[in-house]
């Protein structure tokens, strides 16, 4: 690539547009250092990564705005971590691919082991829709992102989606305004603005807004637009007239909403100019919609928590700049603002070494550093079992031998509560009817979420105190095993069994209460003046829906871990013997578990989860039954992340029971990129 990269450069620039001066200078660069970081991961991967495979054949459909960086991010861990792949590039943009592939081919790699295939959406839909492939790696516009979710449902197919953005430009009032408008011009005219984290979003302190506003303009009226390859210029053509007419027609809406639009100038041809709109609300067309042009909104702000919630007025969560002489307000904002990626005092700054990847409808998974790669390597699937749960019927059964109203009911927001119909269903044990369980629905699924949603100050807190809680937790359930196991013997477990299930949940509690504080992130080895931080951060608010078999452990094994990373859960308990995970809410409200942290709602299964996959309050769902295609399927509307497997999968009571992958899919990679010796 490096022998190669002058007309790799050219090329680039006459297939996509972009100056040569960026393709020369920061696009091929960039490839080759992906393919040298991911070199080594190739020589590392079984040692630092143990226990995973390769998923097999990958299928990779790369955007048109950076063709041969995509290609290099996807490719180059791909291959490092012994997969094959069949990519297919925009079908704007084909050229650096297939010039790709020859490259690769002197090179002697094996016949088969990188395939390049072009064509329209039709043919993207046609390879990651084929059965032969193993797992899916898609870069474009959220709307396909949620086709391809939907698409592959149920196929146990590997996904990671890096979609759309609507990145946030912040600039405080003491931030050097200087550097902050050159940052501007790096965050929205760069490559045209046609850039997945583009920061179209300069929210900007009220009083600095208008010296602010004067000197982006001044910067705005020097910029060459032109021929892309002279190298003289700072903006190329836009892609296509396809786009170059979606440009247009957005702004036509935006400027019927009376805002201040200034433009630069720009050829005749497949050109736009750079555009600067103010007096523009949150709510327009132009603040919430991805232009992927090079347009800026302008909107000010009073106070951090204004900029905050400005900056998460958005369904997308790619990225966030933020720009002020005080580095403790800028992490302190980094670490409220939903997007996997922050710049501080910087934009639109890469490297191989660092993920890159988004939150909420921007997508999921990352690419880049050891994030990257463990998007590319699997543990072995086991098969679960299709179990046909028994319909419930919603009328009053004999409560149990005792005679006693033992109607569990459901625990939302700290309390316990009646389900919203009214109705409840029998819970049978081995000699009949044990008790009788509240028969949740949509809307108790949806208080439950609200409740979760309240309790986001669970996430802030330390990984010590939310130890502290869940040892008290783990505690309060040891003084109460002997209860427990009668529980489970009451469904017809053996008094050797229910006891052995109880003590592993203890200690299963115990040891994720450990783990709460010892979950750490990383410092990457990145560019010089740079340090860049990964941050495990909490899903917020995940839907667990628990497996039938080890009704107790079963639930412990998937709350604690998501309790552990500061996650908030709506949790669905064992169908068919729900009343060991209701029996904890004494446990629970003597654990000073904060109210709405956990909620729990019995019921149907199935039904059940149907709503919380459908729900966009949810960011996360793990789930455990056979419907596991229509819980990702749902998923889409939100682009929630999903774990699925079927009953059976795995043995609750042995070691594969808990582990890192829980914690690990409890959370997701903020990269906090930080000036340093500087």
């Amino acid at each position: 690539m490096q022998q190669h990269a002058r007309f790799l450069a050219v090329l680039e620039t006459i297939d996509n547009g972009k100056p040569i001066r960026e393709s020369r200078d920061i696009d091929i660069p960039l490839v080759a250092r992906h393919l040298y970081h991911h070199a080594g991961w190739a020589e590392l991967v079984e040692d630092e990564l143990p226990g995973t495979q390769p998923y097999g054949v990958c299928a990779q459909v790369v955007p048109w705005n950076f063709p041969l960086l995509m290609l290099a991010w996807k490719v180059a861990p791909a291959l490092a971590a012994g997969n094959t792949v069949v990519l297919k590039p925009a079908e704007y943009t084909p050229l650096s691919a297939l010039a790709f592939a020859e490259i690769a081919r002197e090179c002697g790699l094996p016949k088969g082991v990188l395939n390049i295939v072009t064509g329209d959406g039709a043919t993207g839909a046609a390879l990651v829709g084929h059965e032969g492939v193993d797992k899916v790696a898609f870069t474009g516009s959220t709307d396909v992102g949620k086709t391809i979710r939907k698409q592959i449902a149920g196929s146990g197919k590997g996904l990671t989606l890096e979609l759309g953005g609507k990145s946030p430009f912040v600039v405080f009032d003491d931030a050097d305004l200087d550097a902050a408008v050159e940052g501007v011009v790096d965050a929205i005219w760069f490559n045209q603005g046609q850039v997945c984290c583009a920061g179209a979003r300069v929210l900007v302190a009220e009083g600095v807004e208008d010296a602010f506003t004067a000197k982006l303009r001044a910067r705005m009226d020097k910029l060459i637009v032109g021929d892309p390859l002279d190298k003289n210029t700072d903006m190329g053509a836009i892609v296509h007239p396809v786009q170059l007419e979606r440009i247009k027609s957005l702004m036509a809406q935006g400027a019927a909403e009376n805002v201040e639009i200034t433009q630069g100038t720009a050829p005749e041809g497949c050109f736009y100019p750079p555009t600067i709109v103010t007096n523009v609300q949150p709510a327009s067309i132009l603040s919430t919609e991805e232009i992927f042009g090079p347009v800026v909104t302008v909107t000010p702000f009073r106070t951090p928590s204004d900029a905050v919630a400005l900056a998460n007025n958005t369904r997308y969560g790619l990225a966030a700049s933020i720009w002020s002489e005080n580095v403790n307000l800028c992490l302190d904002i980094a670490g409220q603002v939903k997007a996997g990626v922050i710049w501080i005092n910087c934009t639109n700054v890469f490297d191989a070494g660092a993920g890159f990847g988004g939150y909420r409808e921007s997508g999921f998974g990352r690419e880049g550093g050891r994030e990257g790669m463990q998007a590319y390597r699997t543990t072995p699937a086991k098969q679960g079992r299709d179990r046909t749960l028994p319909a419930l019927t919603a009328t009053p059964q004999d409560s149990g031998p005792q005679g006693l109203d033992r109607t569990a009911k459901l625990f939302i927001g700290g309390k316990q509560t009646r389900p919203d119909g009214g109705y409840v269903y029998g819970v049978e044990g081995k000699n009949g009817p044990v008790g009788l369980a509240g028969l949740g629905n949509r809307k108790d699924i949806r208080n439950a979420v609200e409740a979760a949603s309240k309790a986001s100050s669970w996430g802030g807190t330390t990984g010590h105190n939310r130890a502290q809680i869940l040892y008290y937790l783990a505690e309060n359930l040891s003084a109460r095993a002997a209860e427990f196991a009668d529980r489970l013997t009451s469904f017809g477990q053996s008094t050797q069994r229910a006891e052995a299930e109880v003590e592993t949940a203890i200690r299963r509690t115990f040891w994720y209460a450990a783990q709460a504080d010892k979950f750490d992130g990383a410092v990457h080895a990145t560019k010089s003046s740079h340090v860049t931080l990964a941050m495990n951060e909490p899903l917020g608010v995940m839907g667990l829906v628990c497996p039938t078999d080890a009704p107790l452990l079963g639930f412990i094994s998937l709350v604690m871990p998501a309790l552990a990373m500061g996650n908030r859960v709506v949790a669905v308990p064992s169908q068919v013997h729900p009343l060991s995970a209701t029996d904890l809410y004494q446990v629970i409200e003597t654990s000073d578990v904060p109210a709405g942290v956990v909620n729990i709602v019995t019921g149907s299964r199935d039904d059940l989860a149907t709503t919380l996959a459908q729900h966009d309050g949810v960011d996360g769902m793990w789930y455990v039954g056979s419907a596991g295609a229509m819980v990702e399927a749902e998923s889409a509307g939100n682009l929630k992340q999903t774990w699925v497997e079927g009953d059976g999968a795995r043995d609750w009571t042995s070691p594969e029971g808990q582990g890192r992958a829980f914690l690990h899919r409890a959370t997701q990679v903020k990269n906090i990129w930080v000036p340093y010796g500087v």
